[in-house]
């Protein structure tokens, strides 16, 4: 009996796990659909031609859309029945509406540059992003796989936070591909001019202030601090970062990663009322409301200009894509600053920057082919490459050890293309600083969250120039309206899989079973004990 009941526990176990863990597996944001596991071809098929799609963007700068072009020309010469399609964008969000747009007609892109975020909205169709953990560690062709041809990175190799980021709903579905932050980058010549120092660490309160004092005007009307009619001292130009960031440094709620929506609480309001105070004063603007940060600070009409370590070659009377003319030009002298912090003993900042998912295609082959020039933007020549164009950091460890991007960090200031100074100091501050970085969670819904609290900014900003009191409850009953907030549906834990539950029944009768079994032996021996006596 006790042989049987063991028999019958291994094979409802084999049976359950069976159950468990067939070819598809359930999906958080949306328990009704199913992700495919891909399932990777024992050879890649070099016999055979493929063409595949990738569409990146680029930041209107040649040197980046050469990098791409010879990206893909030294792939194709690596694989020749590979042929790469290259399509170019200004900005991420034309992408994304894209693909969402070739999503229902199976038209996507074969590989992708995107974000977390977008890729979750992604994910809503079943099958449409590759999940990556089986790709990732493959033996033959994983990062640095005994079949991959040229020198790709491992796994290991990749900055372990940078990777991370990619991870959500239990699945990688992106790889990194560049990162950078945000920096505040500093008019110093103006800040001493107002005999102030700079501290060590730039706090909220410093800013505010500094930013109210270069507000004082001289006899004829002209901002002492400069000599001209414009300054706006203090510009941010992604608000969303702003506020999400704001509210991450405050440890105050913003969302959770099953969608649940927290962003509107009390610190946010405190937040909007010292925003709106600056905002009203001018002392604070946006680069939806006011124009690009470079521009003013370039033509020392701005302070504290606070954009992308990306942006950093917009940076600085030196900078070699200055975009305005030259005679309005000011000298000064540009420090690369982290953002404002509440508490200095603790920093926190934003990690952001482009990833790389894959989409998923009848033919595993061509997929595989994708994967292949995937990885194949992940090695130094790329990476190097692409980073020294902006104040990026590559996203491995490979690149960033590398001694030929050391050689790169070493000769800041050399000249003002390649090495100009603020790029490098920018590239820097995201690598020291690696530690102190988020991200903000990832659902079906986060990004329309993320441009919510950029909006709260801007209609603070945009009420309190026109004269008006904010009403926050109406404000935020506006935005939840614009950014159907209110139709994002929170994840729950879904019902176990119906192998879960035969597994645990099965388990269940087993168990049951052999106690009764252990008791009834007992129950006998006793039995046989006490007749023996008599």
């Amino acid at each position: 009996m006790k042989k049987l009941l063991c028999l019958l526990l291994v094979v409802s176990s084999i049976v359950g796990l069976s159950a468990c863990h067939g070819k598809k597996v359930e999906r958080g944001q949306n328990p009704t659909s199913l992700v495919t596991n891909f399932e990777i071809p024992e050879k890649f098929d070099t016999s055979r031609k493929f063409e595949i799609s990738f569409w990146a963007k680029n930041d209107n700068n040649s040197t980046q859309r050469d990098i791409y072009a010879k990206a893909v020309a030294d792939f194709e010469e690596v694989y020749p029945n590979i042929t790469v399609k290259l399509k170019l964008y200004n900005d991420y969000g034309d992408i994304y509406k894209d693909v969402i747009t070739n999503i229902p007609t199976n038209t996507t892109p074969n590989v992708c540059i995107t974000y977390p975020d977008h890729i979750a909205t992604y994910l809503t169709g079943a099958d449409t992003v590759v999940p990556l953990d089986d790709l990732l560690y493959d033996p033959a062709y994983g990062l640095g796989g005994s079949g991959v041809k040229f020198d790709a990175p491992k796994t290991e190799e990749i900055i372990p936070q940078f990777l991370s980021e990619c991870s959500f709903d239990g699945h990688y579905y992106a790889v990194p591909y560049m990162r950078s932050t945000e920096a505040c980058y500093v008019n110093k010549t103006y800040v001493e001019k107002l005999g102030y120092t700079l501290p060590e660490v730039l706090t909220w309160d410093f800013v505010w202030e500094v930013s109210e004092a270069a507000l004082e005007k001289d006899a004829v009307g002209n901002f002492a601090v400069n000599g001209q009619k414009v300054m706006i001292p203090f510009i941010y130009k992604s608000t969303d970062n702003m506020m999400i960031q704001m509210l991450k440094q405050k440890n105050a709620g913003y969302s959770t990663a099953a969608g649940e929506i927290q962003i509107f609480n009390d610190t946010t309001q405190s937040i909007l009322e010292t925003i709106a105070v600056n905002a009203k004063d001018r002392a604070f603007s946006t680069f939806k409301i006011g124009g690009y940060p470079a521009n003013y600070l370039n033509a020392g009409q701005c302070i504290f200009a606070v954009d992308s370590t990306a942006g950093a070659t917009w940076m600085g009377c030196d900078a070699p894509l200055i975009d305005i003319a030259e005679e309005k030009l000011i000298r000064f002298e540009t420090v690369v600053m982290p953002i404002p912090q509440f508490d200095t003993e603790h920093p926190k900042m934003i990690s952001q920057g482009p990833s790389m998912c894959l989409f998923n295609k009848e033919d595993p082959q061509e997929v595989l082919a994708s994967w292949l020039f995937t990885q194949f933007m992940l090695t130094n020549s790329v990476q190097i490459a692409y980073a020294q164009t902006e104040g990026y950091a590559p996203v491995t460890s490979k690149a960033q050890k590398s001694a030929e991007y050391l050689d790169y960090l070493n000769r800041s200031g050399e000249n003002n293309d390649l090495y100009y100074n603020v790029k490098i100091d920018a590239t820097k501050l995201l690598m020291d600083n690696t530690q102190n970085t988020f991200v903000t969670p990832v659902f079906n819904g986060s990004t329309s969250l993320r441009n919510a609290a950029g909006q709260l900014i801007e209609n603070v900003t945009k009420m309190v120039r026109r004269g008006k009191d904010v009403d926050y409850p109406a404000l935020y009953d506006e935005v939840t309206s614009l950014y159907h907030l209110d139709e994002i549906v929170v994840k729950k834990e879904g019902p176990l899989p119906n192998g879960a539950v035969l597994l645990f029944i099965g388990l269940g009768i087993c168990w049951f079973s052999i106690l009764v079994s252990v008791t009834f032996d007992k129950y006998k021996k006793r039995s046989k004990k006490k007749q023996e006596k008599y």
